[in-house]
Formats: structure tokens, sequence, C-alpha cells
């Protein structure tokens, strides 16, 4: 066993945080994840945040981990799909000076074409 009861750590570094995830084992056996936050502060040093998941815990905190993960990308599609309709709207808008929704409403005419009609005689 590792320093304080570390079996496994891994990390993820990114440009303004990192993030660890270390399984650890407590006085009594137990086996939990401990997920980290780090971030530098401004003023200097770091800033720590830490969530605590014990074994037994971790299917019911996978799934709610999971349901947030769906909630996210449908979100995220939802907000992409929504940035390209008003950014063609946007574009429609300057090109014509007015929004979609001032375009003049055309009507068709449908005209009967009569036997009086001399445009088809020969």
């Amino acid at each position: 066993m590792g320093i304080r009861g570390e079996i496994y750590s891994t990390k993820v570094q990114l440009p303004n945080r990192t993030y660890f995830f270390n399984v650890k084992e407590n006085r009594l056996g137990d086996l939990y994840l401990n997920v980290v936050e780090s971030k530098n502060r401004d003023e200097g040093g770091f800033e720590r945040q830490s969530v605590v998941v014990f074994a037994e815990d971790l299917t019911q905190f996978l799934g709610g981990f999971e349901e947030a993960l769906r909630v996210m990308d449908k979100a995220g599609r939802e907000k992409r799909h929504s940035e390209r309709d008003e950014q063609r709207s946007s574009r429609r808008q300057h090109s014509t000076g007015r929004e979609s929704s001032e375009y003049p409403k055309k009507s068709i005419i449908v005209r009967r074409k009569s036997d009086n009609d001399e445009s088809d005689a020969y």
C-alpha cells in the first residue's frame, strides 16, 4: 500500500487545472475513490477541492454521473443547433437588411387557359 493508503493514482493535466483520481483504503480496509481538482490561484499557490466516493456507492454514483453526461451532451447539441440557426438568421438579416419574417409573402396565380386563348394558335 502506498502513501496514506493509496492503492492507485492517475492524473489528467489540463492547461488551467489538474484532476487526480486516487483509489485509497482507509484504516478499516474500506476502498474509496478520491477525486481531486487542483488549480493555480491568482495570488499564488493552489486551490484544491476533493470528492470522496466509497466503493459501495460507486455504482449509484456512476449512474448519476452518466445521467449528468447525457444531459450535458444533449444540452450541448441543442446549443450548437441553436447557435447555427442564429448564425443563419443573422446572415440572412445581414444580406437583406431585414429579418426572414419580414420577407414578402409570395402568392401563386393560377390562370386557366380558355378556349379563346390565341397564344397556342398555329
